[in-house]
């Protein structure tokens, strides 16, 4: 199946047959991603009276209860409601089916070689990807026309798919300036494969996240958020193997009526016609 799409003046088609998934596999009974010090996604059979949910134990089939914390176990989306006092959902949240993306490569910067920042102050050690990473990244390609943007931080080892982001090994997170300069270009859906795109522990400012969904300092409620239907999908992988450049976005979501969710973002390359 091949889509055509109009883009830049230009004509392009889309190869499903060569789309690439940048979710993580969450496996419960082996190494997994892991932030903020959430204890492991575990999975145990079921046992309701003489039933047991395991083959392997007698039982008559598989049937397992899956215990996790979508925004720290693994690759997931999540919306404004992940920081207001309403229970907005990411399943009441108008996200395409389609989205124009680009994807691009950077490399944190260290805080102190930047006058790029973030609030609270980033502090010494503090890796940042940047405004001026991004721009150096593109070039003269400009974002105007996409719509989603997804980021790879280098160094992009295999071991992203199973690290755990402890105090020990504080992760890059994004300067305000970057997260400004993406909005002024009209991206909704930022796809990244570190576990924030805020620092860890910042005071819970969550700067990023804020100036990304349009919610104003400290507010905790959604119907002052300018950009309600933004989606932020962190703790996804991009092999080494998928080039920079242009594609399409099918970002696929659990239907969790909840702030966040496990999530498969999958992308299909854009080519010329």
């Amino acid at each position: 199946m091949e889509l055509r799409i109009a883009l830049q003046g230009r004509s392009w088609r889309a190869d499903a047959k060569r789309a690439r998934d940048l979710s993580i596999p969450l496996a419960f009974d082996a190494p997994q991603p892991n932030f903020f010090g959430a204890p492991p996604a575990s999975a145990r059979p079921l046992a309701a009276g003489a039933f047991v949910g395991e083959v392997r134990q007698g039982g008559s089939c598989n049937c397992a209860t899956y215990t996790l914390t979508p925004h720290c176990n693994g690759t997931h989306t999540e919306c404004v409601g992940h920081l207001t006092a309403d229970r907005l959902g990411i399943r009441e949240i108008a996200v395409p089916v389609l989205a124009i993306a680009r994807l691009v490569t950077l490399a944190p910067t260290p805080a102190e070689r930047t006058d790029e920042d973030s609030h609270p102050a980033p502090r010494a050690g503090d890796d940042l990807i940047t405004r001026a990473a991004l721009e150096r990244a593109l070039g003269e390609d400009a974002l105007s026309e996409a719509t989603a943007l997804v980021v790879r931080t280098t160094p992009n080892v295999p071991a992203k798919r199973y690290r755990s982001y402890g105090p020990e090994r504080a992760p890059a997170y994004f300067s305000a300036q970057f997260m400004e300069h993406i909005v002024r270009h009209g991206v909704e859906h930022l796809v990244v494969d570190l576990p924030s795109i805020d620092r860890a522990e910042d005071e819970g400012r969550l700067t990023a996240h804020r100036i990304f969904f349009g919610l104003p300092a400290g507010s905790t409620d959604a119907s002052r958020a300018q950009r309600r239907d933004a989606t932020v999908t962190e703790l996804a992988y991009i092999d080494d193997d998928i080039a920079d450049g242009w594609y399409v976005l099918n970002l696929q979501l659990a239907p969790f009526m909840a702030d966040a969710a496990p999530s498969r973002p999958i992308l299909l390359p854009l080519l010329p016609v």
